[in-house]
């Protein structure tokens, strides 16, 4: 069974303000992927648990048409308030029932939300809908970060980790996933041709100076 959260209406405006857009590290990686496994033309990429669009728009430069999936209908209203590429669009949905013809899409991600899917029935929807070599790419990302600023850094990552630690017990089942960096899930991916990918992020703040650090992991996998 599928787990539906995130979905009240303060909790997606603050999605809004404070989600971060896909790293362009991560998504460079997913487009190249796609490019030596399929090819152009790309047409059609479906990005499932897209919240309010952040790394939705992020494709819509390389794809004819992009269609952002959320459960939550107050994601859904948050994505939809941005003005963005007119190739963009979202709707809700399930990442288990995909309404997408068969055969129609070149790629399918996910950012930091296959940790909640039915994979078993995520997989066979997948596995309809892609095109013969069409991709399919899960990634998120491994706590705790990293923060650097001036001579902070180390007290500053030191509250991170304790932050984590202290919360670790009542965090979701489903969280332990991510800590594994998505083992379970990249066993569940039912393709041959499929790859594990870590790759090291940063991003910094010209307003506080502040630099973060983290890991991402990538899954990525080709229909036959």
């Amino acid at each position: 069974m599928a787990w539906r959260l995130f979905e009240e209406q303060d909790h997606a405006v603050l999605y809004q303000k404070y989600r971060l857009p896909s790293p362009s590290q991560i998504r460079n990686l997913v487009l190249s992927y796609l490019k030596r496994k399929k090819g152009k033309p790309f047409t059609l990429a479906v990005d499932i648990g897209c919240g309010p669009g952040q790394s939705t728009r992020g494709l819509a430069s390389y794809f004819e048409q992009v269609v952002g999936i959320d459960v939550s209908g107050a994601q859904i209203e948050e994505a939809m308030k941005v003005d963005g590429p007119e190739n963009v669009s979202y709707r809700r949905g399930l990442a288990e029932e995909l309404e997408f013809e068969d055969g129609s899409v070149d790629l399918v991600t996910a950012g930091a939300a296959a940790h909640w899917f039915d994979m078993e029935k995520f997989m066979k929807e997948v596995e309809r809908i892609l095109k013969p070599k069409g991709c399919v790419a899960l990634y998120c990302y491994r706590p705790p970060f990293e923060l650097h600023y001036n001579d902070c850094s180390e007290q500053l990552t030191q509250i991170v980790q304790e932050m984590f630690k202290t919360l670790g017990p009542y965090q979701s089942e489903k969280c332990h996933i991510v800590q594994n960096e998505y083992k379970e899930i990249y066993h569940a991916i039912t393709f041959p041709d499929k790859e594990s990918i870590q790759q090291a992020l940063g991003a910094s703040s010209s307003e506080t100076v502040l630099e973060t650090k983290w890991t991402a992991f990538c899954l990525l996998a080709s229909k036959p």
